[in-house]
């Protein structure tokens, strides 16, 4: 009875679709289901059942040359809130869970994860051993963190309610990343949710092809593309910008930034539409904010108390404000502690008023810090806005490492290592998106709590960690050499030995110094600045472009600015142009107009701390460590990997062990041969030489006799390679009656290569000395 009403309802659904041609059907009867053919899609015959009887709802719009649709009510029934989006034939399933438990925290305990799945892409995991998706990858981890910053600052302070957000990829469109979708079902999910999120937003990411910006591009455009910039955008401003760039000039970044706010409406638009259907219910909650009256009189308590005393050497100001806040904390104590005695007091403000207490003063002290910066022009540590803190670098530091640098800017302090080894080291990739991928370029970051003076947890590197160390490492990677200029896979670690604002700033410079101490031949030195930024409007008022002279732009931020701004973003670059950029913010989005302020600001910075750079190490050393494996490379005719290789890996197992020496092939016919002994290395690269040498015209060969005939004997004089020896040109003056006057299978002769005609040798033993 199914099998029947099954057939009608596709029937009717071809009826009144009549896009859709019925090419076929299979013989294939599972289950008592006939199985229909269509030639571009499946038609979906039966409707969903919602449990609590929700009707799908689907919105579709056309945007930068796909659809994207988005649905709710399909899946995730017991989710706050899912939607499934679809553009071109990516599909990720956005969902969120809002906690009902009471709110204990003291932050907002927001997470938002990407999850991939290696079936999206139709495939199954390269690993032998294991097949199910475990730990998330570097990349997956990246992309959670580029979704989670432009959506966590919508939230209002104060809100505390546990907020879960995953973002699940489906299907995998091979055409375009689908981080920028995966944005979008986050944000479509929560603007569902009934939680107080000021969105929409969305992302796209940029490249520019022909002179022109375009969305979404496939692997081999962004292979061609200058520029790979991720801009996430809310009406008209931008909230979030992460790139990797080929030295692009600032100006460009602007240009982008416009194309993306004037472009991305669509997708917000269309999230909006579908808020508005939906119409979910709002949340309860309640801000956990500070108390006005404690604010009050803590700023009265503290006015006259900042000021220049808490300006200038960062360590001293840090045990300056402790004296205030402590001397502060005595004087409430007693004012407002319960109890018969004074201990009682002490302990009754310790256990109920302390805390909060504590959180007032420190937004005093970032409202003092603002109000030194807008009315007077002074940073906490007594610099102007555009100036960089001192500094002062090494390199060169460690005696047996191959590159060493030592990068110290006022209290901030980053010493990075750089190994080299055979680019058979280099860090296999295999993740949904990417096949046989290679990493041939590492940056690894480390920050222990030591360095910012606290105990903590030792463990595994957190998000933070795989952030930071990745965008060190997009810095670099436009000017490291090519594989065939320096065969080398490379790995570059920083250990930071002491923090107060952008260390990930401090790695990039480190590593810079340090690659070029290795004698990596860099195409040009890197630097990279954080900026900050203060717009003076009052609390709660709109950003707008008519606000860029009321925007106060910090060069070099540290710790305090940041906690106090309204953006953070960091940009490394050459002289050239820009190789790296990540913006933050935490107002509810910027105006391109103040954004380029910044930017423009930032170039000078970046040039200032190059020139540091450069009078420390001006230019990569002639010669790498000689603590680095040595390597030797070879190009070699791809058709000759197999004589290399030999039969079962043979040959080049032959060849390793009688010499000692790493054999290393790629695909596209570079071979490294490395080791620490010279004479070893000479010994595999000339072995290599004569298995894949082509046969020369005029040059002499130390053959074998493999044949001989009537008419003369065939020579062999390369592996695999025999040439004509013609009884005419064994001996000179005469001509044989036989080669066996002469010659015998097995002897060693001398022949010059006279001629090759079609793929035909011919040799000769005349005028050649013996």
């Amino acid at each position: 009875m199914f099998y029947i009403i099954a057939q009608i309802v596709i029937k009717v659904k071809l009826c009144y679709n009549k896009n859709v041609k019925l090419t076929g059907k299979t013989a294939d009867m599972r289950k008592g289901v006939r199985i229909w053919s269509f030639p571009q899609e499946r038609i979906i015959f039966m409707e969903i059942i919602n449990p609590s009887g929700k009707k799908t709802v689907r919105l579709s719009t056309e945007w930068l040359g796909r659809e994207l649709t988005l649905e709710v009510n399909r899946v995730g029934f017991r989710t706050t809130s899912s939607v499934l989006v679809t553009y071109g034939d990516t599909v990720v399933l956005g969902s969120v869970v809002v906690g009902t438990k009471p709110v204990v925290q003291d932050f907002f305990p927001l997470s938002i994860d990407y999850e991939e799945k290696f079936y999206a892409a139709g495939k199954i995991s390269g690993s032998k051993f294991i097949k199910r998706e475990g730990k998330p990858a570097d990349e997956a981890v990246l992309i959670g963190r580029l979704i989670d910053r432009p959506i966590r600052p919508l939230f209002p302070k104060g809100y505390r309610q546990e907020v879960q957000v995953v973002c699940t990829v489906l299907s995998m469109d091979p055409n375009f990343r689908p981080d920028c979708v995966a944005m979008i079902a986050a944000s479509s999910a929560l603007m569902n949710a009934g939680v107080p999120f000021d969105g929409p937003v969305a992302g796209i990411r940029i490249g520019r092809i022909g002179g022109e910006f375009k969305g979404f591009l496939s692997p081999e455009e962004r292979d061609n593309s200058p520029m790979d910039l991720v801009v996430a955008c809310k009406d008209g401003k931008v909230m979030m910008v992460e790139a990797g760039m080929k030295e692009v000039p600032e100006e460009t970044i602007i240009e982008a930034m416009h194309w993306a706010v004037k472009n991305v409406q669509p997708a917000l638009d269309l999230q909006r539409e579908l808020a508005k259907q939906v119409a979910a219910p709002e949340q309860e909650y309640e801000l956990v904010l500070p108390d006005e009256e404690i604010l009050k009189e803590v700023e009265e308590w503290t006015k006259g108390k900042f000021g220049s005393k808490v300006r200038g050497n960062v360590m001293e100001r840090a045990h300056i404000l402790d004296d205030i806040k402590y001397a502060m904390h005595d004087e409430f104590a007693l004012a407002k502690g319960q109890g018969e005695t004074d201990n009682e007091k002490v302990e009754w403000y310790d256990e109920n008023l302390r805390d909060v207490y504590d959180q007032a003063f420190e937004l005093a002290l970032f409202k003092e810090v603002r109000r030194g910066i807008v009315e007077e022009g002074v940073r906490p540590d007594g610099r102007k806005l555009n100036e960089v803190r001192p500094l002062s670098s090494q390199v060169g530091i460690l005696p047996r490492v191959h590159g060493s640098s030592l990068f110290t800017r006022g209290v901030t302090q980053a010493m990075n290592i750089v190994t080299l080894a055979p680019l058979s080291y280099s860090q296999e990739v295999d993740t949904m998106e990417v096949t046989d991928g290679k990493r041939r370029y590492m940056h690894h970051y480390n920050a222990p709590s030591y360095t910012v003076g606290e105990p903590g947890r030792m463990g595994s590197p957190g998000r933070r960690e795989i952030g930071h160390g990745y965008l060190a490492e997009r810095a670099l990677i436009p000017v490291l050499p090519s594989e065939e200029e320096f065969p080398y896979a490379i790995r570059s670690v920083t250990e930071i030995m002491s923090q107060n604002g952008s260390t990930s700033m401090a790695a990039t410079c480190s590593s810079c110094m340090a690659l070029m101490d290795a004698g990596v031949p860099l195409k040009r030195p890197v630097s990279g600045v954080a900026m900050g930024l203060m717009v003076d409007v009052p609390k709660g008022t709109e950003i707008t472009a008519s606000d860029v002279d009321k925007a106060y732009v910090l060069t070099d931020l540290m710790d305090a600015e940041d906690f106090a701004g309204d953006m953070d973003f960091k940009v490394t670059g050459t002289t050239e142009g820009v190789t790296a950029l990540q913006m933050d913010m935490k107002v509810h989005g910027l105006p391109v107009e103040i954004m380029e302020k910044a930017l423009k600001q930032s170039h000078e910075g970046r040039m200032f701390i190059l020139k540091h750079i450069l009078e420390v190490i001006d230019k990569p050393r002639a010669e790498i460590s000689k603590y680095a494996p040595q390597i030797e490379k070879l190009m070699i005719n791809p058709d000759k990997i197999g004589a290399v290789i030999g039969k079962g890996g043979e040959m080049i197992n032959k060849i390793t062990t009688e010499t000692g020496a790493e054999v290393d092939i790629e695909d596209s016919g570079l071979v490294t041969i490395s080791g620490n002994d010279p004479e070893k290395i000479a010994k595999a690269l000339e072995w290599i030489k004569s298995l894949t040498e082509e046969p020369e015209v005029g040059k002499i060969y130390n053959g074998i006799v493999v044949t001989i005939k009537d008419f003369g004997a065939f020579v062999n004089i390369m592996p695999g390679i025999d040439g004509m020896l013609h009884i005419s040109q064994i001996v000179e003056g005469r001509r044989l009656k036989k080669v066996e006057e002469v010659l015998h299978v097995g002897d060693k002769v001398r022949v010059r290569l006279v001629a090759i005609d079609n793929g035909k040798l011919s040799l000769s033993m005349i005028g050649i000395d013996k």
